[in-house]
């Protein structure tokens, strides 16, 4: 199955958070029991500097959340950045389940 592509915006110096919801073929919550997922973002797909995002994993819903702090928001870089996010099942099989742009901006309060 190929990546969801969801494009995101982050505001530099704040909090982020994205929930995504993933589903089986007949709009079903995917079980994700024993999943451990992946995610990070840089100014170019192939960016030697990554930034990593927390992700959690709620197994029954089917539902992904990566989450980022203020302090590490704020060293990104302005712009267009891309991410993605990678389960890895029990058995160690690699799969990009979420891609996409990410928007970077400054904040005019934080």
């Amino acid at each position: 199955m190929a990546a969801i592509p969801v494009n995101i915006q982050i505001v530099k110096g704040t909090d982020f958070e994205k929930v995504f919801t993933l589903t089986n073929s007949d709009g079903s919550a995917r079980d994700l029991t024993g999943y451990t997922g992946i995610s990070s973002i840089g100014k170019y797909p192939t960016d030697s500097t990554k930034y990593s995002f927390t992700v959690g994993i709620t197994s029954s819903t089917g539902k992904v959340t990566i989450s980022m702090a203020r302090s590490d928001t704020a060293n990104l870089k302005d712009g267009r950045n891309y991410y993605d996010v990678v389960l890895v099942s029990s058995a160690s099989t690699y799969t990009q389940e979420v891609t996409g742009s990410a928007i970077v901006s400054e904040s005019s309060s934080a």
